[in-house]
């Protein structure tokens, strides 16, 4: 009869102790990338549902079909920081150029823009910026790896 009992030893002795050790180092480092996603996600959806929450007129149909755009481009980002975040390293720089063009669009994008609409933008934008540097700067320091 085969013995089958197994000596269960100390996890230090497995060969493979050291790699396991550093991917898992890896992971952790991406996931805290990831909490970011979900922010990211959120301030999304608000700006593309933004502009008939706040109630932006028919007259700036212009604008709201530009925050509806821009917000699915947000959501997605949001996304691929939580599937992807060592690939996301470039969307968090791109998010920042969003965040700030978000901010100036209501004057660009649109004549005579009311108080709500440049508050939303302005908010909208400035979490977004936020948002994008704290992704970056979670990013970059993924990249340097583990201090020493």
């Amino acid at each position: 009869m085969a013995d089958v009992s197994r000596h269960r030893g100390d996890m230090a002795t497995h060969p493979d102790v050291r790699e396991m050790r550093e991917r898992f180092a890896r992971t952790a480092d991406e996931r805290d990338v990831a909490l970011v996603d979900a922010p990211v996600l959120l301030t999304g959806l608000y700006c593309a549902i933004s502009p008939w929450v706040v109630g932006f007129s028919n007259s700036q149909s212009e604008l709201a079909s530009h925050n509806l755009i821009l917000g699915i481009g947000i959501a997605l980002m949001g996304l691929v920081l939580s599937v992807a975040p060592a690939r996301a390293y470039g969307l968090s720089w791109a998010m920042i150029v969003i965040g700030v063009w978000l901010i100036v669009s209501p004057w660009i994008v649109t004549s005579g823009p009311t108080a709500g609409m440049i508050w939303n933008n302005i908010v909208v934008g400035v979490l977004t910026c936020l948002f994008g540097l704290l992704a970056a700067s979670r990013l970059m320091k993924m990249k340097k790896g583990p201090a020493a």
